[in-house]
C-alpha cells in the first residue's frame, strides 16, 4: 500500500472520529428544542456534552488539516467550490461555540432564549450540510481538465445530496438522544428513549433509501458490507434503546455511523473527488497528493501525536462519565 493510500484511509478515520462525537454533540444541540420543556432541561443536555464538545472539534481541524497536507489538490477544489455551504457551517460552529460560553453570562430571560435557539440552529444546520456535502463528494461534482469546480451552488443541492443532509440530521439527533438517555436521570431519560425510538424510525428508512441508492450507483461488495454492518447496527440501536440498554444503544449507534461513513470512503477511493463532466479529471489518491517525502513526514507525526490525542480523550469521557438530572442544575449566578 502507497503513504497516499494510508493517508486516504487515516482521513478517512478522522472524519469517522468526528462524525461518531460530534454527531451526538449536533444531535443535544437539536434536543434543546426537541426534547427539554424548560431551562433547567436544557441545561441538563448541554452539561452532558459541556466538558467534550470542543474537544470533539478537533477530529475535524486535524480532518482539514491532514487533507489540506496530504491531498492539497482535493483540499484546494473543495473548499474553493464548496466555499457557501462549508463557511455556513464555519460561521455555525464557531456561533455555537460562542452560545455555550455566553448562554449564561447574563439573567435575562431574551438573552438566553436568543442564545438557546443560536445552539438549536448551529447544530442543525452543520449536521444537515455536511451530509449534503459528502453527498455531493461521492456523487461527483463539476471538475474540468485543470482540477478546478466550475458548477454553482444550486448544482450542490441535488436530490441525492439533500437526501445525505437528512441522513446525517436524522441520524446525528437519533445518536443525540441515545446519548442524552445515557447521561441524564429522571423523566427527561425516560422522554430521550421514547423520542430516540421514533428517531430511529424515521433515520432507518432515509438510511436505507440513501445508502442503498449510493450502493447501486457506486458500491461493490466492500461497500455492501459495510452498508449491511450499518443496517443492521441501527436497528439493533433502536431495540436496546427499548430494551433499556441505554450503554448498547450508544454503542450501536456510533457503529452505525462509522459503518455508513467507511461506506462513502469505500465507494470513492481511489477517486477522492469525483468529476461528474469526465472520469479523466477526477481527483485521486495519486494526482491530487503530496509528495511522497511530505506523506512521510507526516506519517511520523501521526504515529506520535495521535495515540497522545486519543487517550487525553478518552479519559476527559471518563472523569465526565456519571449521569446528570435536573436535581443537579444549581441555580444561576450573575
Amino acid at each position: 500500500m502507497e503513504l497516499h493510500d494510508v493517508w486516504f484511509v487515516l482521513i478517512a478515520v478522522l472524519w469517522i472520529g468526528y462524525f461518531f462525537l460530534e454527531g451526538f454533540d449536533f444531535g443535544i444541540g437539536v434536543l434543546t428544542r426537541l426534547l427539554a420543556r424548560d431551562r433547567a432541561e436544557k441545561r441538563v443536555l448541554i452539561n452532558t456534552i459541556g466538558p467534550v464538545w470542543d474537544g470533539n472539534e478537533v477530529w475535524l481541524l486535524s480532518a482539514g488539516g491532514a487533507t489540506f497536507a496530504a491531498f492539497p489538490e482535493w483540499y484546494a477544489t473543495l473548499f474553493s467550490g464548496f466555499y457557501l455551504p462549508l463557511l455556513l457551517i464555519l460561521v455555525c460552529l464557531i456561533v455555537r461555540g460562542v452560545a455555550f460560553e455566553y448562554r449564561a453570562k447574563r439573567p435575562e430571560e431574551s438573552w438566553q432564549r436568543n442564545w438557546e435557539s443560536a445552539i438549536f440552529w448551529s447544530s442543525l444546520l452543520p449536521a444537515f450540510l455536511w451530509g449534503v456535502a459528502f453527498g455531493n463528494i461521492v456523487r461527483g461534482v463539476k471538475i474540468d481538465r485543470d482540477m478546478e469546480y466550475v458548477g454553482n451552488l444550486w448544482d450542490l443541492l441535488n436530490p441525492y445530496a439533500i437526501l445525505g443532509g437528512l441522513v446525517t440530521l436524522t441520524l446525528f439527533t437519533f445518536h443525540g438522544a441515545v446519548f442524552a438517555a445515557l447521561k441524564t436521570l429522571g423523566d427527561i431519560r425516560e422522554r430521550a428513549r421514547n423520542l430516540a425510538l421514533r428517531l430511529g424510525v424515521v433515520t432507518a428508512v432515509l438510511a436505507l433509501v440513501f445508502l442503498g441508492w449510493t450502493q447501486a450507483d457506486k458500491g461493490d461488495s466492500t461497500s455492501l458490507a459495510a452498508l449491511i454492518v450499518a443496517v443492521v447496527a441501527l436497528v439493533a440501536a433502536i431495540g436496546a434503546n427499548q430494551a433499556g440498554r441505554e450503554g448498547w444503544a450508544f454503542a450501536l449507534s456510533g457503529i452505525t455511523i462509522v459503518a455508513a461513513v467507511a461506506m462513502l470512503f469505500l465507494t470513492l477511493f481511489p477517486n477522492v473527488m469525483p468529476s461528474s463532466l469526465n472520469d479523466d479529471w477526477s481527483l485521486t489518491v495519486t494526482n491530487a497528493s503530496s509528495s511522497p517525502y511530505t506523506l512521510k513526514i507526516m506519517t511520523w507525526c501521526a504515529v506520535i501525536a495521535t495515540p497522545i490525542v486519543v487517550v487525553y480523550q478518552a479519559w476527559t469521557y471518563w472523569v465526565f462519565r456519571k449521569r446528570i438530572g435536573t436535581q443537579h442544575i444549581a441555580e444561576p449566578v450573575h
